[in-house]
């Protein structure tokens, strides 16, 4: 049974990820760090394991490798997004986004890739943004974090392709989960008249694309970047 880590597995787009591993009987553990009942509750649904786990301190990181010892598959979720003006961000909003979006995705990495270098098999899925590829006005330090996560994942892709790891990213679009839930009506209806198939995507959309990238049938599939956008980014 390959074991599976998805961090910030209690969120919209994590919990569909979690939800979806545990149904195809991986041994399913998952980060968390305020969402304390989301995280009870999604196990109580999948048994998958929650795990508290501030991503952004390396020590918290080492604790969550003692607790589950080594992973066949990394999934790095974990994400916050912040709408802003540009001369509105201040230094913290700007250190607190790439450390959650970015820096989180460098520290789990690190200390999970050796086991996958060493046993010559592993998979590393990083979750971008359409943001990261076109950029969003009033979201530069989120699109700047996004964007980071895709050089990660093009760049490790190629140094560690010889230890049969691979490395890819997913581009979600506008998603129905909590994070878009600052969105008006009418602000969500014009997004989607942007998007050629017309309408929002759903989490579960989001997983099923991971899912295949975690499988066997992308073996041959590393260092990219697949949209999950409706088509925004065409």
């Amino acid at each position: 049974m390959k074991k599976v880590l998805i961090t910030g597995g209690s969120g919209g787009i994590g919990s569909a990820i979690v939800r979806l591993f545990s149904q195809n009987g991986y041994a399913v553990y998952f980060t968390y760090n305020n969402s304390h009942a989301e995280a009870l509750s999604l196990q109580k649904e999948t048994n998958a394991t929650p795990i508290k786990c501030d991503l952004k301190n390396s020590e918290s990181v080492s604790s969550l490798k003692n607790a589950i010892g080594s992973v066949d598959i990394l999934i790095n979720n974990a994400g916050i997004s912040q709408f802003s003006l540009f001369t509105d961000i201040s230094e913290s909003d700007w250190d607190n986004m790439m450390e959650v979006n970015l820096k989180s995705a460098f520290l789990v990495t690190k200390i999970f890739l050796p086991n996958m270098i060493s046993k010559k098999w592993g998979r590393i899925i990083n979750v971008s943004s359409m943001w990261g590829i076109s950029g969003a006005s009033c979201e530069v330090h989120y699109s700047a974090s996004k964007a980071g996560l895709i050089g990660l994942t093009k760049a490790l892709a190629k140094e560690v392709a010889p230890s049969n790891v691979t490395v890819n990213c997913v581009a979600p679009g506008i998603i129905d989960t909590k994070m878009n839930a600052h969105l008006s009506q009418e602000d969500k209806r014009e997004f989607e008249e942007c998007v050629p198939l017309l309408r929002s995507g759903k989490p579960e959309e989001v997983a099923n694309a991971i899912m295949f990238l975690a499988s066997e049938q992308a073996s041959y599939i590393t260092g990219v970047v697949l949209p999950v956008d409706g088509g925004y980014t065409i």
